[in-house]
């Protein structure tokens, strides 16, 4: 099968993905195969391939927003039958037996695997999962539509619910991408206001037509003080400006798996009275199973920006240089 792999990192403008041909692969005891329908390029994909994260395997495909169909089944494998369409998204091992796993905080599991970086994930025609880690993708997303909802949804959900927003109160957000506007959405359904600070004049016009209450860029003052908020842009420099517009009491989520380094903080500016900063770690099969059902549900529109495979690697330098509208979604050629 024809596929894109990270050999070595780099800058996404040096064109370090490879396209390769290799074997197309065998589902294991418990796992099944899916031919890829659509598979999202994320931030992480980014980070992976310029080394702000370590390889953990190399060569690897990376993608780990991935809509296919299943077309073989493992010994075992019952969950799913052959031309079912399914997930495959960030999570997909962990232990089950740390301490963590054991109190359904499975995000935090001692010896977890991701796809895209500890196994083989969608930049490719066709990939494994074990059947307990995928996903049923509802009915009301086509395959494009699914994909971001799959690590951009998934994740922002997570963030949202850890920003521990009050009924109807103000939402910040700064960085509108492909997670962002999911996150927002939800927020919005909830009864939230929502304000998104975010570079990206693109972004900012999306942010108003999903009906913020206001828009600016992403050092741009928020006129009343919010009751949370979260950081999805990769940028530790915002998050003291960020914290600054936070009342009493309420908590900065950081929505990313890696941000520059964060500058001096003042107590009485940035934490005093009880504001909290709060990180995001992966997530849980709960929470994709909830935002799923809940996206669904209220309909969620999902923005995204075609390329055929062949051009994987475009489609990292424009997620690079901000030139994606939503997420980035790769599609067979």
């Amino acid at each position: 099968m024809h596929a894109w792999q990270v050999v070595e990192q780099g800058t996404a403008d040096a064109g370090l993905l490879r396209h390769v041909e290799i074997e197309t692969p065998e589902p294991g005891p418990g796992e099944v195969r899916v031919t890829i329908e659509a598979c999202g390029v994320c931030r992480t994909d980014l980070h992976i391939t310029e080394g702000d994260l370590p390889l953990h395997k190399a060569p690897v495909v990376p993608g780990h927003e991935v809509v296919g169909i299943v077309d073989k089944l493992g010994p075992g494998a019952r969950r799913f039958a052959i031309g079912d369409r399914v997930g495959i998204a960030w999570l997909r091992r962990t232990c089950g037996k740390c301490r963590f796993c054991l109190r359904q905080q499975e995000n935090l599991c001692l010896s977890p695997a991701f796809t895209g970086w500890d196994a083989d994930g969608g930049y490719a025609e066709s990939a494994l999962i074990d059947e307990a880690y995928a996903y049923r993708i509802p009915d009301a997303f086509s395959s494009q539509e699914a994909a971001p909802l799959l690590c951009a949804g998934i994740i922002g959900y997570r963030a949202l619910r850890r920003a521990e927003l009050p009924t109807g109160g103000r939402l910040g957000i700064w960085g509108f991408g492909g997670s962002a506007h999911l996150a927002a959405q939800v927020a919005l359904a909830e009864g939230a206001e929502v304000h998104v600070r975010t570079r990206g004049e693109a972004a900012r016009e999306l942010a108003r037509e999903l009906g913020a209450a206001s828009v600016g860029g992403s050092f741009d003052p928020v006129d009343v003080p919010l009751d949370g908020g979260i950081m999805f842009a990769p940028a530790g420099e915002l998050v003291p400006a960020a914290l600054k517009t936070l009342d009493r009491g309420a908590t900065l989520a950081v929505a990313g798996i890696y941000l520059t380094d964060i500058p001096r903080l003042n107590y009485d500016k940035h934490l005093f009275q009880e504001r909290s900063l709060q990180s995001v770690t992966a997530n849980t099969r709960a929470d994709g199973e909830a935002f799923l059902e809940i996206a669904a549900r209220i309909a969620i529109r999902v923005t995204t920006t075609p390329y055929p495979r062949e051009q994987a690697p475009q489609a990292l330098r424009d997620l690079a240089a901000g030139r994606v509208e939503g997420t980035a979604v790769l599609l067979p050629t």
